[in-house]
């Protein structure tokens, strides 16, 4: 009788071990990616929340890597590079959940119509200010399409809440697949 085949790891799972080999301070590349994959990567982002809360946040609009990296990257820099919050310590994992978006390539938003809360996340581009909010933000924070327009601009881009109606702003459209713990 053969012993039962190990589960493949999931995206969440892969980028947990991830965390906890980069919070330990040994080498990431040990951690085995699933073997999943996906047709069209516009981005990688993952998010941490300890106790329901944001920990850390951190990822790649960059499709030329290889998700395995992209999330490997991302889930490293989400423990330990987010500026927002000091690094992950190995006593704080247990509290913490790792969520995995997989983002589409990017389309710009034509009308305010275009956008669906809980479906598109947004990327706001002026000049060289950018911010991006996915999916999953405008929903868990209740957000009207204004409203999630306006915060993208101001506290991810740095640009005035309505910057987004203006003519030299670009507003780009994705979908993300969402995987969690």
């Amino acid at each position: 009788m053969s012993e039962p085949a190990e589960p493949s790891p999931t995206w969440p799972s892969f980028a947990r071990q991830v965390i906890e080999l980069a919070v330990r301070n040994l080498d990431v590349n040990r951690s085995t990616p699933p073997e999943q994959s996906v047709e069209s990567l516009g981005g990688v982002f993952v998010t941490l929340k300890k106790l329901g809360r944001l920990r850390g946040c951190m990822g790649t609009l960059d499709p030329s890597q290889p998700l395995a990296e992209a999330v490997r990257h991302a889930a490293r820099t989400a423990a330990l590079g987010d500026p927002r919050f000091p690094p992950v310590a190995l006593t704080e994992l247990p509290d913490v959940s790792v969520e995995v978006s997989i983002l589409s390539h990017p389309w710009p938003m034509q009308s305010i119509d275009d956008l669906q809360i809980g479906t598109h996340g947004i990327i706001v581009r002026k000049g060289l200010q950018h911010g991006l909010f996915l999916p999953q933000v405008a929903s868990e924070h209740h957000l009207d399409k204004h409203t999630f327009l306006s915060r993208c601009c101001a506290e991810k881009a740095g640009l005035t809440p309505d910057a987004w109606k203006e003519a030299d702003t670009e507003v780009l459209l994705f979908t993300a697949e969402i995987f969690n713990e």
